[in-house]
């Protein structure tokens, strides 16, 4: 699977009259891919020893950027390599938990090195991307109504721009960092 994609081209190209190759169907896939990732505020898909840098919070724990997170490769407190199980323990859902102490209450001190993400994207997420990549892929931009002798189509905004309960379900299952929206 390319990277770019939540889905398999070819399980779009099942529903819809092109080939796996169009490039409207590959250009609807990866817009359905990418507002999925930026709805849920990760990239999904499996990423190895990713690099971020962190702000200490003065707490026990602090919640890496994505998840579910695979492998802490190492974490450095202000240039200080501490010791996984020792120093700190991780989970899976992104949280790093000081052991014996408290986080420091600054910013940019901690540098974790981990992996995330998944290794095949869940089936879930990839059925709602492939749903909402035709619907990009139908819609044509700027048309309300489309008439052929006595039958008509009419497209609302929300068609161009809407999601489906499916969506918005897997959306709530995957996101991470909902506690910052007001």
């Amino acid at each position: 699977m390319a990277t770019d994609y939540l889905a398999e081209p070819a399980d779009l190209a099942a529903w819809l009259p092109v080939g796996e190759d169009d490039p409207k169907l590959l250009a609807a896939l990866k817009a359905a891919s990418r507002r999925f990732r930026g709805a849920v505020r990760h990239p999904v898909t499996f990423t190895a020893g990713d690099v971020v840098t962190l702000d200490g919070t003065g707490q026990e724990s602090v919640l890496l950027p994505a998840a579910p997170v695979t492998a802490v490769a190492s974490l450095l407190l202000d240039g200080e390599a501490l010791t996984e199980g020792v120093d700190f323990t991780w989970s899976a859902d992104g949280f790093l938990r000081r052991t014996s102490r408290c986080w420091p209450d600054r910013l940019r001190c901690i540098e974790v090195s981990y992996s995330h993400g998944w290794d095949p994207v869940p089936e879930d997420i990839q059925e709602v991307v492939v749903d909402q990549a035709r619907a990009m892929f139908r819609v044509q931009p700027g048309v309300q109504t489309i008439q052929a002798g006595g039958e008509s189509i009419t497209y609302g905004a929300q068609a161009a721009v809407g999601v489906t309960a499916q969506w918005s379900a897997a959306v709530e299952r995957y996101q991470l960092n909902r506690g910052d929206r007001a």
